[in-house]
């Protein structure tokens, strides 16, 4: 198979890379939206957020069609009241097993290969129970790839 060089711009001009050079780059890639904290508190890292005015997020919650279309996971290890930070809107990421616990109400971080969904009980948080209630959404979220890293993969809601 013959190798081909890629393309790259070198003095204003498209060109081969040339021979013996390197790109350096990363192999994935994470989208990632800046949001203001409207929650009303202060949020950790993997808290689940909606938008929920222009260039805001607030806890989602899978009990009603108003805070269940899920944006991303908190990126930043914590936004403050009013400050604006980063929410995850795909790709892996990675926390403490302290922290997954927090958002989990789990011990131990992450299940190992479970499937998370957005939880009806608790507003921002994950389990690994869909909600089975009449009128509640499932929002499936994601599954654990360890009990840190979570691969973020967001579904449409599916009203009960």
């Amino acid at each position: 198979m013959a190798s081909r060089r890629p393309l790259v711009i070198i003095g204003g001009q498209l060109q081969q890379i040339p021979a013996g050079d390197t790109l350096n780059v990363s192999a994935s890639e994470v989208d990632v939206v800046a949001l203001t904290n409207g929650s009303g508190a202060a949020v950790a890292i993997a808290t689940v957020g909606y938008v929920s005015a222009a260039g805001s997020f607030s806890l989602a919650k899978a009990d009603a069609s108003g805070t269940v279309e899920v944006v991303g996971l908190v990126r930043d290890a914590s936004i403050g009241i009013a400050a604006s930070g980063n929410i995850q809107t795909d790709g892996v990421l990675t926390a403490s097993t302290a922290q997954w616990d927090a958002v989990t109400g789990q011990t131990g971080g992450l299940t190992f290969g479970a499937v998370y969904f957005l939880s009806a009980a608790t507003a921002g948080r994950i389990t690994t129970t869909a909600p089975s209630t009449t009128g509640q959404f499932v929002m499936r979220l994601g599954k654990a790839l360890s009990t840190t890293d979570f691969d973020i993969s967001i579904l449409q809601p599916i009203l009960l």
